[in-house]
């Protein structure tokens, strides 16, 4: 019998361009072709060449032995690499990214936006939306190449172009040398060399009520004995990822002291014996980047850490790796998929070990309160809001930033005692208690103290990562809520339907002329509440069940 099996006609998939892997293998030199750098590499390449061409992901395929679907899958998850086809154009050498979250809406972004497509020569400059780039206090926020810009104009950026001012930015910050002439490190030293114990440490974090400080409020020291309960090896992440709308304050205390933070993190991996530290940053904090990578190279000179203990990694753009679980896989240089749970990261984490997870600034509490005590921090919230906590506050405010105020402190009392009053001719309408995903709340509920759990949590909101935006009588609130889902819309990482799908149909909803189809939007806000895997499918809706209860005049 003939044999009708089609003859072998050489490899499938795109072929390999010598040229590019002569340029892949000089760009990665002698670093390991370890398959969790995947993403560090993308960067390589992405700030070498401007783009990430085919001929290039086939060649980094090669490379580092991985499949050019598996390549190209990561290179497209996330939002900073521009993954060039063949026969497509590359981008222009330079980009402006525009800030669309909500806090820049309501300083004119649209306006900056149009008129920066307006007169850019799209052959030089590309113009583009961008989420949440944590400058919501200094709106409307850019960046232009590597260079952040707060109250950003067309004039201003289009004038930076010509010339050339698009380099990173570093603020002035408290470098080690300085840190440690004010004590720092003295504290790391007592723990390493057992003068304070671990079940000291713990015992302290939570007696001072130390919560997680990135959205989910888990108790501190609790969290370091869980992960010390399951058995070695164990590491240890650092979630960088301040993507919530409306969120700035990790970017703050990254830019004025930085170790402090380093030594609470150092003092938490030592606790849990972990064996490695993994510091994951967002990419849009170019500036942040570099004070980091120059302050992990002085930690080792100066010995207080072995080389490779602190292990810098760099994000790509996606709001959801700021779950904890998607940012281990981002880590592991895949798409940032949040994993089903349990086991929790605790037990099974980053490369299968128990790993502990902690925010920004949770860890920079952890110095203070070990050297002035637990009561000096639970003292400082309010009664039976036990801490201090760092508010982001933008929108119409007098002065937005960053307020540090007691735990359980109401919103009238942050906008009236921290941050002036309302803005000029603004009246306080409605607020945004915990970012893009904690509801919308009118100013008639203006008294509820804001803290985990309590009579926010009954109102269906939470204050997540103290995030607070301030709306006044010139919003309209289905605007707001139309932005706040685009957002979700934009960054679902697509893995469940009801959040892929139902953000996307809540949008259609929200725009749909006409009367809102009240029905189809309550169905489908507990279809995702019920269905999606991760926080933001189950919170996404929350906005929208507010716009419901709330603000019906503005339907």
């Amino acid at each position: 019998m003939k044999d009708r099996r089609p003859r072998d006609r050489g490899p499938k998939g795109r072929a390999l361009d010598d040229v590019a892997l002569e340029e892949i293998r000089d760009l990665l030199g002698n670093r390991p072709r370890r398959r969790d750098l995947l993403i560090e590499y993308l960067h390589l390449a992405q700030d070498r060449y401007g783009h990430l061409s085919a001929a290039h992901l086939r060649a980094l395929a090669e490379e580092m032995r991985l499949s050019q679907t598996e390549v190209y899958e990561v290179a497209t998850f996330y939002d900073h690499f521009d993954v060039v086809k063949e026969g497509e154009t590359p981008p222009p050498p330079l980009t402006i990214r525009v800030c669309d979250s909500v806090s820049c809406m309501l300083a004119g972004c649209e306006s900056l936006l149009s008129e920066l497509t307006a007169t850019a020569d799209p052959n030089s400059v590309r113009v583009v939306r961008a989420p949440c780039m944590g400058r919501c206090g200094t709106a409307p926020a850019a960046r232009i190449g590597d260079r952040e810009v707060d109250h950003a104009s067309a004039e201003g950026l289009l004038q930076m172009a010509r010339d050339g001012e698009t380099d990173t930015v570093v603020a002035d910050y408290i470098g080690l040398d300085a840190y440690r002439a004010s004590g720092g490190y003295q504290l790391l030293v007592k723990v390493r060399s057992g003068e304070v114990g671990a079940d000291a440490l713990m015992e302290t974090m939570q007696d001072a009520g130390l919560r997680g400080l990135g959205g989910a409020g888990f108790p501190a020291g609790r969290k370091w004995g869980i992960v010390r309960s399951f058995p070695g090896p164990r590491l240890m992440s650092i979630n960088g990822d301040e993507g919530e709308p409306g969120t700035f304050k990790d970017r703050i205390y990254l830019e004025q002291d930085p170790h402090r933070t380093f030594e609470g993190a150092l003092i938490a991996a030592h606790t849990v014996e972990a064996s490695r530290i993994y510091f994951y940053m967002r990419d849009e904090y170019p500036g942040v980047l570099q004070i980091l990578r120059t302050e992990i190279a002085a930690l080792e000179a100066a010995g207080l850490v072995e080389p490779g203990f602190i292990e810098l990694r760099r994000g790509a753009g996606a709001y959801i790796c700021g779950e904890e679980s998607a940012m281990l896989e981002s880590i592991e240089g895949k798409r940032g998929l949040p994993r089903h749970r349990p086991p929790y990261i605790a037990e099974v984490g980053l490369f299968g070990r128990p790993t502990l997870n902690h925010n920004i600034e949770t860890l920079w509490w952890v110095r203070d309160i070990v050297e002035k005590g637990a009561d000096w921090f639970a003292g400082k919230g309010k009664p039976d809001h036990p801490g201090v906590r760092s508010w982001s506050v933008s929108g119409r405010v007098r002065e937005p930033g960053v307020k540090l105020a007691p735990a359980g402190v109401t919103v009238r009392e942050l906008i009236e005692d921290y941050c002036g009053g309302m803005a000029e001719g603004h009246e306080f309408k409605a607020y945004l208690p915990g970012g893009a995903s904690g509801g919308i709340l009118p100013a008639s509920m203006g008294d509820i103290p804001l803290n985990f759990g309590g009579e926010l949590a009954k109102q269906g909101a939470f204050v997540g990562s103290h995030a607070i935006v301030i709306f006044s009588q010139a919003d309209s609130i289905k605007d707001v809520t139309l932005n706040l889902l685009n957002f979700f819309k934009h960054e679902s990482c697509g893995q469940c339907t009801p959040c892929r799908e139902g953000t996307g149909k809540m949008v259609t909803l929200l725009k749909k002329q006409g009367k809102l189809d009240e029905e189809a939007v309550r169905d489908l806000e507990m279809v995702m509440r019920d269905a999606s895997i991760c926080g933001l499918g189950q919170a996404a809706p929350n906005p929208v069940n507010h716009l419901l209860t709330y603000f019906r005049d503005d339907l």
